[in-house]
């Protein structure tokens, strides 16, 4: 190529385009490759490993055997070896090191643990070697000696493990009718009763006379609920009996036996018998209980359903309120408000709030609308609750509403933007045909721009689904007692703090006192939130399709 010829190349913009297409195509694989990474590490954590059991003798050290998982491995030079007195043969530089997640940690004192290769036998993968999952304290490996029923053994040996499977299965349905009862019938005694507390503080806040038909009333209301609360406490009694009659007993990895209530633990399964077909229902079952179950162990086991719960139940909260008051000051600022330097300096501040840094947006809302609101709220509406607050504290809708106040920038742009791109020769059209400036705006303008409000609507979505600065201090806690839906009037309560997963992934990562154990989840965690995000995107693109479908449709 000549030096005309590339000058003039250079000149038609075409190298432009294509640096702007290969930027893009870059950042593409890497959000491609970043989202892999994140799927593979965190889903894989579900998959049932193999349990390995094998020999271990350190130098002058007796043989040990180590029952567990495989997770990690690395190279270590020897020379950091020998910093903690760890000698390799003559001429090695370096040496293996395994992480094996040997659970057992009530008994070991820790859950994973680090092993020198070059010292570790031939490893072996024993059939009868059982998984335990437990509700406390994490994995537990061993082999299943006996079942035992109140101290008594009833089956060991070769159908031990299928007698334990049948009594594992009665000790979770008791579970859950537990978790029921407490949670359901009691729950919603303990709210009558709290709620004739608040009603008889009302009376007294009135000056009504004690010995009134009002108190009264009342007094007779609770103690019905009182016999309906004994009756419960015998019900439940009975039911925790009956769930702690059954025990399982399980030999360790150094020979000693452990007594385990089944009680305590939630399934086991033996990984180094299941073929891949059991692996993969297996593997199913674990995503399910990862995304419909509650947490536990300090949020580094069990699910974290509550957390997606109060994600999507905020961004729909958030999106209610945004839209409106978004769409609203746009049309004001685009159609109505004569265009000179102070709309123009308002426009200015719009942009700029964007900009702010999220956490002022928490001081704020917790400093306005918790303290200020809320404190107000409580003392014209629920006088009878103090001193404990009501809506005076962090909550679901006041995390909503700071979030909405975050994002209304994204939309107030999006929807000016797209006002601006309507010819003004519709509107004029409008008017000349007799219609009103409301009725053109309505019928006419604000359905052309709706694909523009969609647009700052999934921005807005993108942008309030993942913040976590703001929302640690108008809201969201480690672990939520209830969830802010639930079959007590007015059954949406949005006074009630709550969990997300922005949150939850902080939270597990960096706050977890079992780091090796909570690295995973902050992977799975991640990748729920992302497709989270993901899917109320995809919604909210197809009905801005669907709309400018219908608006192409009622042009022809």
């Amino acid at each position: 190529m000549s030096d005309k010829s590339f000058s003039h190349w250079v000149k038609s913009g075409s190298p432009w385009v294509w640096l702007n297409a290969g930027a893009v195509s870059i950042c593409l694989v890497m959000v491609v490759g970043l989202l892999g990474l994140i799927a593979v590490r965190g889903l894989s954590h579900f998959w049932p490993a193999d349990v390995v059991e094998v020999s271990y003798t350190e130098p002058g050290q007796k043989v040990e055997v180590i029952m567990g998982e495989m997770i990690d491995n690395e190279l270590v030079p020897a020379a950091r070896l020998k910093r903690v007195g760890v000698d390799l043969p003559e001429g090695q530089e370096s040496a293996e090191r395994i992480l094996m997640k040997v659970g057992n940690r009530d008994q070991f004192g820790l859950d994973f643990r680090w092993v020198n290769g070059p010292w570790l036998a031939e490893p072996t993968y024993p059939e009868e070697i059982i998984s335990i999952e437990r509700r406390e304290w994490g994995r537990f490996y061993g082999r299943l000696v006996s079942v035992k029923q109140q101290g008594k053994v009833v089956a060991t040996g070769e159908g031990s493990y299928e007698e334990l499977q049948k009594r594992l299965s009665r000790s979770n349905d008791l579970i859950g009718q537990i978790k029921h009862l407490e949670h359901g019938e009691i729950g919603q005694i303990n709210h009558g009763i709290e709620t004739i507390r608040l009603d008889r503080r009302r009376l007294e806040l009135a000056g009504e006379m004690k010995g009134s038909m009002a108190y009264v009333e009342l007094e007779e209301s609770e103690k019905q609920f009182d016999t309906q609360y004994k009756e419960l406490q015998a019900k439940l009694a009975d039911l925790y009996a009956a769930l702690n009659r059954d025990q399982m007993v399980v030999k360790m990895s150094d020979g000693r036996e452990v007594e385990i209530p089944l009680a305590k633990v939630v399934l086991t399964h033996q990984p180094n018998k299941m073929g891949i077909v059991e692996k993969l229902g297996f593997y199913v079952h674990a995503v399910w209980e990862f995304v419909s179950g509650d947490p536990r162990e300090a949020n580094t086991e069990g699910g974290v359903f509550p957390a997606i719960f109060g994600t999507i139940m905020m961004v729909m909260i958030m999106a209610v309120l945004v839209t409106p008051f978004g769409v609203i000051a746009a049309v004001y600022l685009k159609e109505y408000a004569s265009q000179g330097p102070i709309i123009r300096l308002i426009r200015i501040a719009v942009n700029n709030l964007a900009g702010v840094p999220s956490i002022v947006y928490g001081v704020f809302g917790l400093g306005f609308f918790v303290y200020f609101l809320g404190g107000n709220i409580d003392e014209l509406f629920f006088q009878a609750s103090l001193p404990a607050p009501t809506f005076g504290t962090p909550g679901l809708m006041w995390a909503s509403i700071t979030l909405a106040i975050l994002t209304v920038p994204v939309v107030i742009v999006a929807t000016e933007e797209g006002l601006s791109r309507i010819p003004r020769a519709i509107r004029e059209g409008s008017l000349a045909l007799g219609a009103t400036k409301a009725e053109t705006l309505w019928r006419t303008v604000l359905p052309m721009a709706a694909p523009a409000m969609m647009t700052g609507l999934i921005l807005a979505v993108a942008r309030a689904a993942g913040e976590v600065a703001p929302l640690m201090m108008v809201g969201v806690v480690k672990l939520a007692p209830a969830l802010a839906v639930d079959n007590i009037a007015p059954y949406l309560h949005l006074d009630r703090q709550f969990m997300h997963l922005g949150f939850h992934i902080y939270d597990v990562g960096f706050q977890s006192p079992n780091v090796e154990a909570a690295r995973p989840l902050v992977y799975a965690t991640a990748f729920l939130l992302v497709m989270i995000i993901i899917v109320l995107n995809i919604a909210a693109i197809g009905i801005r399709n669907r709309l400018r479908e219908n608006f192409k449709a009622s042009e022809n």
